[in-house]
Formats: C-alpha cells, structure tokens, sequence
C-alpha cells in the first residue's frame, strides 16, 4: 500500500510539471510572438533568446529533461546516414531544430550570392525590364507566374531568394518600392507549392506517409492552387495599382543600360547558369535520387565556392546569417511546443469537436491547420495530425484523401498569413530588410491576410462541391 501511495503522488508530482511546462511552454512562445511583432529587437536575437529559454527553463529546470534537450538541438541527426542519402524514407518530421532546412537554406543563399556576383540577377532584371518597356505592373504579374510555376517544382524558399534578389534589383535600377512585388511573390510561392507534392515540406510529408503521389497532388490540391491563382493575380493587381510606377516613355527606356552589360564575366556568368540548373534539377529529382535538401544545399554551396576562387570569403561573408540564427531559435521553440504536447492537445481537440460531421470535419481541420500554420512551423503540425485524419477517416467512414487535401491546402496556404508562417514569407522579407526596404507585421498582413482567407474558402468550396 505504501508502494502504491508513492505511485500516486510520483505519477501526480509529474502531471503537475507537465502542465507546467506546457503552460510555460506557451508562455515563452506567446512572449517570443509579441517580441517580434512590436520589432523592438532584431528577431534573431528575439528567437534565439526565446529558444535557449525554452531548453534551460521548461526541459532543464521544470522537466528536468536533458535528454529531451538534446533531442531538441537534435546535432546527431546531422551524423546520420538518412540526413544526407533518404531514398524511400521520406522528408525527416522529427521535433526540434531542423538542420536540413538550415543546411539547405545556408547552401542556397551561397549560390544566390555567386549568382548576384556574376552578374546574373542584373542581366536578368535588365532584360526583363526591357522586354516589359520598363511598366512595372508587367514585371509584377511576369514575376508572379514565375514564382508559381517554379515552386510547383522547387522549394519555395529558393524562389524566392532567387526573385527577391531580382525583385531588389529592378526596384533600384526603375526607382519604384519592391515591396508590393516581393509580398506577392511570397504568396505565389506558397500557392504554387501548394499544387504538387513536392512544392512544399507539408506535402511531402503527407504524400510519404499515406501513400499519395505527385500526380495525386496535381489532380487534387492543384485544381484549386491554379483557381485560386487567378483570383490572386487580380488581387494583386487591384491592391497594386496606384502604387507601382509605370515606365512607358520609349525616351525613359534610353537611360538604362543594356542587359550584356550586367555581364562582367561571361565564364563566371555562365558556370553562375550551369549551377543554377543543376540545382533545379537535383530539387525536381531528389525524391527519385534520394539526395535530401541538405545533401542538396551543402553541394550546391560547395560547387559555387570552389567555382569562385579567390571570392569564395567575400561569398560567404555576404551570407545571412542572421536568418539562419532565426530560423534555429524559431524549431527551437517549436519543438517545446511539440514536447510538451501542445500540437497533440490541438489536435485531439479537433477529433473530438468534429464527431461525424464530415462538412464540420473538413472546416475545422482546414481553418485550425491555416491558423496554427500562420503562427508555427507547419513541418511538425502536419505530421502530429496525420493520424488524426487516419483515425478520423476510419471513425466517420469519410475517405482518407479528402481529409489529407484538406490538411495540405490548411498547413501550405494558411502559412501565408503572418510573416513567421512559412520558410518562404522570412527569406523574402530578410532580403528586403538587407536593402533597406522593411516590412513589418502591420504592413504584411494588410496584404496578404485576406488574400489567404479568400483562397481558404475558395479551397473550402471546392472540396465540399468536388467530394461531398
């Protein structure tokens, strides 16, 4: 009986600490969140501080969890073979800091530098431009296609660190804010990875888990990204109008040099070119090669550096490390979220709201998806609720694949909302703040917060008028 009273309160002692530590848990990223919306304090420094909080407080002083800790700052995951060769084993949803996304992030900025040295994003606004007669709505309707169809093939996040560079470019060279355009190439982006299965990490995850293909994603979740995309352009347009200067004098198009111009070094141009493509390539076909995004990123980076020669230091100074910074302080956090099962509370509150109400069902998992993707790494959040619509499907007879589309178009589309939602909407806006054009909450969400609502429902129409 003693035994049995000790059991009781050791197993209550430790409840107790659980909550506590969700409760702090919460706490620490409602903090982190508010830090980085009044932009008080550069949001590196806001993420890393909130992060190391996390580990020290919640896992070393309230859990006592060490091992917890080091899951989180998840270092070995680096030494495993899956991080750099995953042939068949999917995109890695484990808790904590993803290195493979920083590895990939760090690999891609190496070769965008290399690109903008070489002169590539020069020559490329330069003829871009040209070929528009310098109007700068063209250039941002042309830059929105762009920005769909590629990240239907490629990570988001290389679009954009490709285009906004671009994007700054031409708003120094025609004198107009780039800012309308870099918003809402960050918005493509996210729609147009939306479409297949490879477009965003969500998806993958979601794909290799229940066995859907890129051809399933294109029949289904990319029906309604190119719908949606059209309502996006004239939005777009309508909320861009007046502010975007229009250049369409034949005299103005005189002062500004030709494209080849831009070319310093047609070797350096050239091997620019070659790696570009080879990146794409690789990013289309990892799936098949089973080369993962940070096999992909630390080659790429590789190759541009050791291509580059004597300005292999300048390539790497340029790096932003500040973003990097950000982005592990945010999976920091992010993974004591999932920890202290704040994730599994939300979505165990969806299971048991919804019941057998499949329309009910379909509008929660997709608004609560959107909301808690705007605000958190939809990486995790996707993988925590893919047996919640397995067990959902099997209680409530609805079929597996309307809940899954449903949980792809939340998580991927939902993450366009705030500035932290996805990879895509930070990098964008972190090279927008390099040239000194910032964008701040306020100014983000004014855009793109009913833009992402309008598509929300529109996805949601679809799926009820399609499968129910």
């Amino acid at each position: 009986m003693l035994c049995s009273v000790f059991y009781l309160l050791s197993n209550s002692e430790s409840e107790g600490e659980s909550v506590v530590a969700q409760i702090l848990a919460v706490s620490i990223f409602v903090l982190m969140f508010i830090l980085i919306v009044t932009d008080k304090i550069e949001r590196h420094l806001v993420s890393m501080g909130c992060g190391i909080l996390m580990m020290v407080v919640v896992f070393g002083i309230c859990l006592h969890s060490g091992s917890t800790i080091w899951e989180i700052i998840n270092l070995r995951e680096i030494a495993t073979g899956a991080f750099w060769y995953a042939k068949g084993e999917g995109e890695s949803a484990s808790a904590g800091i993803n290195w493979a996304t920083i590895f990939f992030i760090a690999g891609m900025m190496v070769m965008v530098e290399g690109m903008g040295h070489a002169g590539f994003f020069r020559w490329l606004c330069l003829r871009i431009a040209k070929m528009v007669k310098y109007r700068a709505i063209p250039i941002l309707i042309s830059f929105m296609v762009i920005s769909f169809v590629l990240s239907m093939f490629i990570d988001s996040i290389t679009v954009i660190l490709f285009l906004a560079a671009v994007t700054v470019e031409l708003g120094e060279l025609l004198k107009f804010s780039p800012v309308p355009l870099i918003l809402a190439e960050v918005f493509c982006a996210n729609l147009g990875g939306s479409a297949t299965m490879c477009g965003d990490p969500p998806n993958i995850i979601i794909g290799t888990s229940l066995g859907y293909s890129f051809a399933d994603f294109v029949a289904n979740t990319g029906v309604i990204a190119f719908i949606s995309f059209f309502v996006t352009l004239f939005y777009f347009y309508m909320s861009f109008r007046k502010t975007l200067t229009q250049k369409a004098n034949g005299e103005q198009e005189k002062k500004y040099p030709e494209p080849a111009s831009a070319i310093q070094s047609k070797k350096a141009f050239s091997v620019s070119c070659v790696i570009f493509g080879l990146a794409v390539v690789l990013l289309v076909t990892h799936a098949m090669t089973g080369l993962t995004v940070a096999t992909i990123g630390t080659g790429i980076a590789v190759i541009t550096l050791l291509t580059a020669g004597k300005d292999a230091g300048m390539l790497l100074k340029k790096v932003d490390y500040k973003t990097l910074l950000f982005f592990t302080g945010l999976f920091m956090v992010v993974g004591g979220l999932e920890k202290t099962g704040i994730l599994e509370l939300i979505a165990s509150a969806i299971e048991s709201i919804s019941g057998d109400d499949s329309r009910l069902m379909i509008a929660i998992i997709l608004w609560i998806s959107a909301m808690a993707s705007a605000f958190v790494d939809n990486i995790p959040f996707a993988a925590t609720m893919i047996p919640v619509i397995r067990s959902l499907a099997a209680a409530s007879g609805i079929d597996l694949s309307i809940l899954a589309w449903t949980l792809a178009l939340g998580t991927d589309i939902g993450g366009s909302a705030t500035p932290i939602g996805a990879s895509a909407n930070v990098v964008g806006i972190a090279i927008a703040a390099q040239n000194g054009h910032m964008i701040g909450w306020g100014k983000y969400c004014k855009h793109l917060v009913a833009i992402t609502i309008v598509v929300l429902l529109i996805g949601m129409g679809v799926i009820y008028l399609r499968y129910l």
